[in-house]
């Protein structure tokens, strides 16, 4: 569900559980319903990222709005999406010459 940043996992698992204010249980559902996917080590440690902790924040508000995981999921998922296109048409946009972007000519 969640999109890979360009940052790399910096927080060991009880860290983040401290700093997004939940438990480490938590954060491990929400691994394996796929709402997230941190770095691991050679060894298979967890490591979180920035990108993480902010999808953590996100997961908690809506929680907190009463969503279940399963809709958690699906907000995620539009979310991105819509992220997605939005740079697909930002990046058309600019393909596009300004003159070409007003409302087209009348018929005659």
């Amino acid at each position: 569900m969640a999109e890979r940043g360009t940052d790399v996992g910096l927080y060991a698992i009880s860290v983040v559980a401290h700093l997004v204010g939940t438990g480490q249980q938590n954060i491990r559902l929400y691994e394996r319903r796929g709402l997230l996917r941190p770095d691991r080590t050679a060894g298979g440690t967890r490591q979180y990222s920035e990108t993480d902790l902010a999808v953590l924040g996100r997961i908690s508000e809506l929680l907190e709005e009463g969503l279940n995981l399963a809709g958690v999921a699906k907000v995620l998922e539009l979310e991105a999406a819509n992220a997605r296109l939005r740079s697909e048409l930002k990046r058309a946009r600019a393909r596009v010459p300004a003159a070409t972007c007003t409302p087209a000519d009348p018929a005659p």
